[in-house]
């Protein structure tokens, strides 16, 4: 007699985490998870979290790595604040995340791993399994590794590959519990193990074990649906920032009709923009993988000087080693990307966590005046129109551009509109190929009066032959000048140029235009920001919001926005940066709210600082 059908419960949100060991797969487990619901037509964002040792102890809490994907069925801002489901491969990884559960999460745990030995490596003298501590909690104890080593036994597999085959099962589970497809994940696993159709054949048998399991055991009796989100119409896919932002530089490069040149050295957490882009060089894209890091930003400003969108990814320790470098295209005034996917620092810091603390830097951090164009993304997919807005302000205003993405943005993922490539901004430039100087001599620094750009001329322009380097230049001429006028005339027309980049206006959310409080946010805070205040409002509590994409120049309007508000938060993953720039520039007493756990916000410790602001003042 055929088991009766299980029932199926409609939610409109759920939020996964899957963590375990360093080596056992969650990483790959939750990307594989997601891209099933990406295809289901859910809203989706998600949270990589990872240890910075390529291999730390086993079954060790640091060596824990966790991924956590939030799904829904209407449009979501953030990963998730609490998990749901917890599904736990080991007592390490059970015990790193059992303090973010809400009571009546499920947990599913791997039992086999619950040895003494392992139970000892994090502390505990007695299985939480057993010991009921965990009576508030829908526990579902599961063999993990037992019954995948048992389902592939027919298959030859040996037994440490059938082990490392034990994320699929999960996997299966977690894809029959909550109604996914799983095709995807069959082509995935058929592609990534070509080779070696022993492997692919084992992973697939550990899939249909855990979906199988699922099915048939008792432990689950119902199963979820989450409905797909209302999304404007179009092709749509899964993306990290880093992937975005590796496109938006291809779509810049197309869209100036110019050739991209990459220099980058290998960096946490940016390196995945140079493996991306190098798979595109049939669109005009080189890179190269230099020695260091003045070496890849040194032959990135190389590339610009000879009529390329040259561009230059890392984090914060890079960018404090390319400095001079930057100064000094700054003196050349000539377009350059420097992309700053932030970590926690300093130093080495944490380099697998997330932080916002290279404002600082990106603003200031050069010898003399030199200033530039900072901009951040806000998002994993607001990073390809972030590149194209960095390379457009770099090649019209010849002037190097700061991106500041951060471990945040760069590795979490969500839908992706994929946008008509003729519909995004033409940023095409034109170099400059005859002389411009009444006598008919060539003018290197005679200005457009628009922009205040100097000319584009590229080495080899008959005619157009001029000086370049790091001492000062003299106006007009480009010659080496040591007269003190002439040096101040510069400084200040060079901060000019960037003071007066026309950049949209700052935009304000405030729905009942009652609120007295404003939220200023800047990069990744969007999310939590953007969430903490939807469910304020929707408590009745009026609150507004604005985010800033342009750190330098600021928008030309948001003096008049702080304002026109009693009073001014500014959440950063900071000390206070930003609030302290707004307090110099604007002479407005700004409220810092900050964090620097190497953790992104939750919404819900945003909702409850900003409540007690919006009441209390």
């Amino acid at each position: 007699m055929a088991a009766p059908a299980k029932r199926v419960e409609q939610l409109d949100r759920v939020v996964i985490r899957f963590a375990g060991d360093s080596g056992d797969g969650m990483q790959l487990t939750g990307d594989r998870f997601t891209s099933e619901t990406a295809q289901l037509g859910n809203d989706i964002s998600t949270l990589p979290n990872f240890p910075a040792e390529i291999r730390a102890p086993a079954g060790t809490l640091p060596g824990v790595s966790s991924f956590q994907v939030h799904f829904a069925d209407y449009d979501i801002l953030t990963p998730g604040d609490s998990p749901n489901v917890l599904v736990a491969m080991n007592p390490a990884a059970l015990k790193a995340n059992l303090a973010d559960l809400p009571a009546g999460a499920d947990i599913i745990v791997n039992t086999d791993e619950f040895t003494k030995r392992n139970l000892a490596k994090v502390g505990w003298t007695a299985s939480p399994l057993e010991d009921g501590s965990l009576g508030e909690y829908a526990l579902h104890p599961v063999a993990l590794t037992s019954m995948t080593i048992g389902a592939l036994a027919e298959l030859g597999v040996a037994k440490k590959d059938a082990e490392r085959a034990k994320n699929m099962f999960a996997l299966g589970l977690l894809s029959w519990m909550y109604s996914r497809p799983f095709e995807s994940t069959i082509r995935f696993l058929e592609r990534k193990f070509a080779k070696r159709p022993d492997l692919v054949a084992a992973n697939k048998a550990a899939f249909q074990a855990g979906w199988n399991f699922g099915e048939t055991t008792e432990d689950f009796s119902v199963r979820y649906e989450v409905k797909p989100a209302k999304m404007l119409p179009g092709t749509y896919r899964n993306i990290t920032g880093n992937a975005a932002l590796a496109l938006g530089l291809v779509a810049a490069g197309v869209r100036a009709k110019l050739p991209v040149f990459l220099g980058a050295y290998p960096i946490t957490p940016a390196s995945d923009i140079l493996h991306e882009l190098s798979k595109h060089k049939r669109f005009g894209i080189t890179t190269m993988q230099a020695e260091d890091e003045i070496a890849a930003i040194g032959a990135a400003l190389g590339a610009s000087y000879g009529g390329a969108l040259g561009v230059t990814t890392t984090s914060g320790p890079g960018v404090a080693l390319k400095g001079e470098t930057i100064s000094l295209a700054i003196a050349l005034e000539l377009p350059l990307v420097i992309v700053d996917v932030q970590r926690a620092g300093p130093s080495t810091g944490l380099p697998t966590k997330t932080e916002q603390a290279d404002l600082n830097m990106a603003l200031y951090g050069r010898h003399g005046e030199a200033p530039l164009a900072v901009i951040a993304p806000r998002s994993p997919s607001d990073c390809f129109h972030a590149a194209i807005e960095a390379a457009r302000i770099a090649l019209k205003y010849r002037t190097p551009v700061i991106l500041l993405s951060d471990n945040y943005v760069a590795n979490g993922s969500e839908p992706w509109l994929l946008p008509e490539v003729n519909d995004l901004p033409d940023i095409s430039v034109e170099y400059t190929t005859e002389p411009n100087g009444e006598d008919g001599r060539f003018l290197p620094y005679l200005r457009d009066p628009e922009t205040l750009a100097r000319p584009w001329a590229i080495p080899g322009t008959p005619g157009l032959e001029h000086r370049i380097g790091g001492l000062e230049k003299a106006d007009k001429t480009g010659d080496i000048s040591y007269d003190p006028a002439n040096h101040e005339f510069m400084v200040r027309i060079r901060a000019e140029r960037i003071e007066s980049i026309p950049v949209p206006d700052v935009e304000i959310e405030d729905p009942d235009e009652n609120a007295r409080v404003l939220v200023l946010g800047w990069g990744s805070t969007y999310g939590p920001i953007g969430a903490a205040c939807r469910a304020l409002r929707q408590r009745g509590l009026p609150i507004a919001q604005a985010h800033l994409r342009h750190l330098s120049p600021l928008p030309a309007n948001l003096g008049e926005v702080l304002e026109a508000y009693d009073k001014v938060v500014i959440p950063e993953m900071n000390l206070g940066q930003l609030a302290h720039v707004i307090r110099a520039k604007y002479l407005v007493d700004a409220v810092p709210f900050n964090q620097i756990s190497g953790l992104p916000f939750t919404a819900a410790t945003l909702e409850n600082m900003l409540e007690d602001v919006v009441k209390n003042g």
